[in-house]
């Protein structure tokens, strides 16, 4: 009997170990990396005790109880088994996400890297959400929503004053104003491109949408004196032969 109580004692110590590791597979989900790793070490140490428990208890004159027992113990090691591949699953599932989560927010940011473009002749960085604001209210001029296109230059001006769209920006939205007939507004915006930006190739163009609003508010006088101005600073554009042919007409 002496036998029999301790391998019973055995049995029961070796079964509450085994069982007591059974919540691991409702709180699997919530264990990082590391956290699961060593529950499977702590699980898979239990197996081999408890395998070794069933090798070592063998006795002759009581082969059917320890049979229960042996069977009852290889089903606890299973249950632990089966959480060993729950929580390597996880570990799969958590680093699969990760390198997911990497991936995409490399190709997020990559989007939001400046792009190297040519802008009147000269190679500048320009980030996506400029490049997009700027197309996008060229796309409204183009379209004949000179107010839109207008307003869109704007903005783009105060939100990117130094982008190497700002010349072009200002140009675009001085013909947005003269295309709405607003003459005065017009000029004032092609003079900030002659001031501003000097050396822009749009420069040229400005002066004679300068002279064009001048003519439409009846200064002939302003606007001969544009032209003039344009010929001498840009005598071999194309806007210097159309000035030439202009100043003819103001005669």
């Amino acid at each position: 009997m002496g036998t029999a109580f301790r391998l019973k004692t055995v049995a029961v110590a070796a079964f509450l170990a085994a069982t007591a590791y059974l919540p691991l597979t409702a709180h699997a989900g919530l264990f990082d990396d590391e956290e699961a790793r060593k529950a499977i070490m702590d699980i898979r140490s239990k197996i081999e005790a408890l395998q070794r428990d069933v090798a070592n208890k063998s006795d002759k004159n009581s082969a059917l109880t320890l049979s229960d027992r042996n069977d009852n113990l290889q089903s606890q090691i299973s249950a632990l088994r089966g959480q060993i591949e729950v929580l390597t699953n996880e570990i799969t599932n958590a680093q699969q996400r990760q390198k997911d989560f990497y991936v995409d927010l490399d190709a997020r940011l990559r989007k939001l890297e400046p792009q190297q473009v040519t802008v009147d002749g000269q190679s500048a960085a320009v980030g996506i959400p400029e490049q997009q604001a700027y197309d996008a209210a060229l796309s409204q001029f183009k379209g004949g929503d000179y107010k839109g296109a207008g307003n869109a230059f704007g903005d783009f001006i105060k939100r990117y004053p130094q982008s190497a769209y700002a010349a072009s920006a200002q140009y675009w939205q001085g013909n947005s104003l003269y295309a709405q007939r607003d003459y005065k507004g017009a000029i004032a915006a092609q003079q900030n491109v002659v001031k501003s930006y000097p050396d822009n190739p749009k420069v040229a163009d400005a002066l004679l949408n300068i002279a064009s609003s001048q003519a439409e508010l009846k200064d002939k006088a302003a606007a001969k004196k544009t032209l003039e101005q344009l010929i001498a600073k840009y005598p071999g554009t194309p806007a210097a032969q159309t000035a030439k042919d202009r100043i003819a007409s103001l005669k």
